[in-house]
């Protein structure tokens, strides 16, 4: 596989995985904020970036979101990406998640040779992750997922002789997060930093055919930071921004057993995560350009309304995705509903151009107590703390009730007994 040339003099030589709609964020807010959100504050849907957020959800129980992205909007109406995730805390340490990705991607007619109609097929793909996160310390959290993917784009053809057959992997995540607060004792004012990082899709390759070479699954490896400003009790600020790499390798065109496949492609999944750092032919500048950046600003009032803005970079040679966000949040009580829309800077064209996306959040104390709690940060729960009234320390006194007027009741009278006489 030779690298191209374009107009521009720049070599052309995207890196590509089987089943990408794993690298979709379909969380709304990170899709307002240049799809950032390794080291943002947490929320349900943040697990998709970073699992281990979780962890620091302390202003809730349990919740749950959804949320839906629509896919080539400007071309079809039935392609789309839909979401479902549920967590839990266990404990105050401890927080478990459910999520499910499922990608649509309409209905396509296939045809043979002549043209002839031949039948109607909907591809699909999913994917089911569980996730465990965890506190160590006051500061610091780690989570571990697992995986099952599906996909099947044309279940029963036959391209070459191979009968396409549904493909499965399994793979898993490990991530982690800090996040600290810093504030001055009588001062309104406080500072939120927060670092992440995330490996996501660690697993086997995977297949649609009998082919003994399999396609690689796009594992990634995501840094992130973040900074919030806490004005006061109502007003709060904060950037973050996002670098991620592409952990598989580089595609090139050797072939040195001449067996008709290119070594890079024989590579296992594992062989390839760590091969990717310094394999790129065109060397270090070349690995320089697999990272993309993302930055993201929010602003939120009372932590029930907000806007956000961002931008997403990836270089010409690897697929020249750059673009603009938007985004708005409207949080009442136990519910949250995120807004993102994405707007093109280049001659590029995106899945999501001029789409709107949306989140539905929502978030339970147990037992329905809408109490506060210690979060800090930007959250879309309201976690302001309740001020307890204070208790006197004078010992109480007990007011002496006015007693009614009793009249004393008068003394029986006895009765003048006469012995009787006997006869």
């Amino acid at each position: 596989m030779g690298q191209s040339i374009n107009k521009n003099g720049v070599a052309i030589n995207t890196v590509t995985t089987a089943v990408p709609f794993l690298r979709i964020n379909p969380d709304a807010r990170a899709g307002g904020m240049g799809d950032v959100g390794i080291a943002s504050p947490a929320d349900a849907n943040g697990l998709y970036a970073n699992p281990a957020k979780l962890a620091f959800i302390d202003s809730s129980d349990f919740g749950f979101a959804v949320g839906f992205s629509p896919w080539l909007k400007a071309l079809v109406n039935d392609i789309y990406l839909a979401n479902l995730t549920g967590y839990y805390k266990v404990k105050k340490m401890q927080t478990i998640a459910l999520s499910v990705r499922y990608f649509s991607l309409g209905n396509i007619t296939f045809t043979d040779a002549s043209g002839q109609e031949t039948g109607q097929f909907r591809p699909n793909e999913f994917a089911i992750d569980m996730h465990y996160a965890r506190l160590l310390g006051k500061y610091f959290s780690i989570a571990a997922s697992l995986r099952v993917i599906y996909s099947n784009l044309a279940g029963g053809q036959q391209v070459d002789g191979n009968l396409i057959k549904p493909g499965v992997a399994g793979a898993g995540d490990i991530s982690w997060y800090f996040r600290k607060n810093f504030k001055k004792d009588g001062v309104k004012m406080s500072h939120d930093l927060m670092v992440g990082m995330a490996i996501t899709n660690i697993g086997s390759k995977i297949s649609y055919t009998s082919n003994v070479v399999k396609d690689f699954i796009p594992t990634n490896l995501g840094i992130g930071l973040g900074y919030t400003l806490n004005i006061d009790d109502k007003n709060g600020v904060g950037i973050y921004t996002d670098f991620n790499k592409l952990m598989v390798p580089t595609p090139d065109s050797v072939d040195k057993d001449k067996n008709g496949v290119y070594d890079f492609r024989q590579k296992s999944s594992i062989s390839g995560m760590f091969t990717s750092f310094a394999d790129a032919p065109g060397g270090a500048a070349e690995e320089f350009r697999e990272i993309t950046v993302g930055v993201g600003a929010e602003y939120l009032y009372r932590k029930m309304f907000g806007v956000r803005f961002g931008y997403f970079y990836e270089p010409r040679s690897k697929g020249n995705r750059q673009f603009l966000t938007a985004g708005l949040t409207v949080k009442y009580s136990v519910v949250g509903l995120n807004f993102s829309y994405l707007i093109p800077t280049n001659i590029q064209r995106n899945p999501l151009d001029n789409t709107l996306r949306f989140s539905l959040l929502f978030d339970f104390k147990a037992g329905g107590n809408k109490g506060g709690s210690n979060n800090t940060g930007i959250s879309l729960v309201d976690d302001t703390p309740k001020k307890k009234e204070k208790k006197s320390k004078e010992p109480k006194t007990e007011e002496v009730q006015p007693q009614k007027d009793i009249q004393p009741k008068e003394a029986p009278v006895e009765k003048n007994l006469q012995p009787i006489e006997p006869k």
